[in-house]
């Protein structure tokens, strides 16, 4: 029986392992736009040292690399890989048409012009709010942080913390640099 129990533990504890996305899965690599244009110095290291292939197509990429999560980076992954769409109901079918409607009084008319300009302003208001609050959110961000998100799960696989000293270009070049050799000795240790 305290076989059986183990047992009933490890299985779902399995499976979620075997379902995690590992580092040595990375692939192709989709860089997300950084501060100081420190995602240029990260593909110039991943590239030069072959550690995975970037691409420019976030459709291409099985992981992004981002240094901010939260929701204006959800926001993101939610515009560069949209959810697949649920299958669509077909629309009911029109009614048939057998009466003229009545038309309204003057003054009745002039009310229903009234409503019909609030609803037509309602109708142009589709802005997405959402991209204003979240672009200029800080949440999830901190300076010298890199993620590696996997694109499906969504998970982070990899992440790391590397603060530059300054932001001259010697400075983010060697930071990248640095990035992409832990993600090779972490790479080898798998």
């Amino acid at each position: 029986m305290d076989c059986m129990k183990r047992l009933a533990i490890l299985v779902p504890l399995l499976a979620a392992l075997a379902s995690a996305a590992e580092l040595s899965d990375v692939h192709n690599v989709y860089l997300l736009k950084m501060s100081k244009g420190f995602d240029q110095y990260l593909a110039n290291h991943l590239t030069a040292n072959k550690v995975f292939q970037v691409v420019t197509d976030p459709k291409l990429a099985d992981t992004v690399i981002t240094e901010q999560i939260g929701e204006g980076f959800q926001a993101k992954l939610n515009e560069l890989f949209p959810p697949p769409e649920a299958e669509k109901p077909e629309p009911p079918a029109k009614p048939e048409k057998t009466e003229k409607p009545e038309k309204p009084e003057k003054g009745a008319k002039a009310a229903d012009s009234d409503q019909d300009t609030g609803d037509a302003t309602l109708m142009t208001d589709t802005v997405n709010k959402l991209n204003d609050v979240t672009s200029n959110s800080s949440f999830g961000r901190a300076k010298g942080m890199v993620f590696l998100v996997d694109a499906k799960s969504k998970q982070v696989i990899w992440s790391a913390f590397e603060l530059p000293k300054d932001t001259t270009s010697k400075q983010l070049d060697r930071t990248a640099s640095d990035i992409v050799s832990r993600i090779q000795r972490d790479l080898k240790k798998k």
